[in-house]
C-alpha cells in the first residue's frame, strides 16, 4: 500500500498554562525553570507537547501534574487562547493552546518532567522582570492576567481563590490582590450581598479574621454579577 503524503505542512501542538493564585495576599503565578534547551535555565510557564493520542485538555492537566505536582481537583481550568506565530518556538513550527488555571491555597509546586524548578512568584514581578520569560510566554501571561482580572468584574470567579466558605472581607481581599487596588469595604459589601444569586449565606459565622464574628458565604465561579464591579 502506498504511503500517504499530506499536502499540508506538519506542525506540533503544545499546551501552556497560566496558573494563578493568591499567596500571602499577593497575586501570584506559577513559573518553572527550564531544564532543557531551548532557553535552558530561563523561567517559563508550565506546559509541554501533546501526545499523539491525547486530548488537549488532558495534556494540560498532565503537564500541571508532571511539572508542578498540581492535581486536577486543585484548579478551575479554562481555555485561554491559541498562540501560533511562525517563529514562536526555535525548534519547529509549534502552535500552543494556552489555558488559564485558577486555584486557592495551591500546594507548593514540585518540579518534574523537564522542569528544573517550579515556584510561585508575584505576577507584577514576573511581568516586569528585565529577564523575560522563555518563548512568547510573557505575551501568554499578559493575556491570562487580563482575562483573570476582567472576569472579576462580571462573574463569581473570585470564588476560585477562596476557601469553600468565606467572608465578604476575604472576598474583597481577592479583588484587591488581583486588581492591585483598595476597595471601599462598605460599598463592596453592599454590592456583592445585594447582587441576586451572587452569594449565599451558610448560616455560620467566623472570627478567623479577628474582631467581631463575620458571616460566612458560599459563591459560584459561574455566578453573574449585574451590574458589574468596575476596576476604576
Amino acid at each position: 500500500m502506498p504511503k500517504f503524503v499530506s499536502e499540508f505542512p506538519i506542525f506540533s501542538v503544545t499546551v501552556d498554562l497560566v496558573v494563578l493564585t493568591i499567596r500571602d495576599g499577593v497575586f501570584s503565578v506559577l513559573v518553572i525553570r527550564r531544564g532543557e534547551k531551548p532557553y535552558a535555565g530561563r523561567l517559563a510557564l508550565p506546559g509541554g507537547f501533546t501526545q499523539e493520542r491525547e486530548d488537549i485538555e488532558d495534556a494540560a492537566y498532565r503537564e500541571l501534574k508532571e511539572e508542578a505536582g498540581i492535581g486536577k481537583g486543585d484548579v478551575h481550568l479554562e481555555q485561554l487562547q491559541t498562540f501560533g506565530a511562525p517563529r514562536r518556538d526555535p525548534r519547529s513550527r509549534v502552535v500552543s493552546v494556552a489555558w488559564l488555571a485558577l486555584g486557592a491555597d495551591l500546594p507548593d509546586p514540585v518540579a518534574g518532567s523537564d522542569a528544573a524548578a517550579a515556584e510561585f512568584r508575584p505576577v507584577d514581578e514576573v511581568l516586569g522582570s528585565a529577564s523575560p520569560l522563555a518563548f512568547d510566554h510573557a505575551d501568554i501571561l499578559s493575556v491570562g492576567v487580563e482575562r483573570a482580572r476582567s472576569k472579576l468584574e462580571y462573574t463569581g470567579a473570585a470564588a476560585n481563590y477562596c476557601p469553600p466558605e468565606f467572608t465578604v472581607g476575604e472576598l474583597r481581599s481577592v479583588y484587591e490582590a488581583v486588581w492591585g487596588v483598595e476597595l471601599d469595604p462598605a460599598n463592596f459589601h453592599r454590592k456583592v450581598t445585594r447582587a441576586e444569586g451572587f452569594l449565599s449565606e451558610t448560616g455560620e459565622n467566623t472570627t478567623r479574621g479577628g474582631g467581631r464574628p463575620a458571616k460566612l458565604f458560599r459563591g459560584s465561579p459561574r455566578a453573574r454579577l449585574n451590574p458589574p464591579i468596575l476596576r476604576d
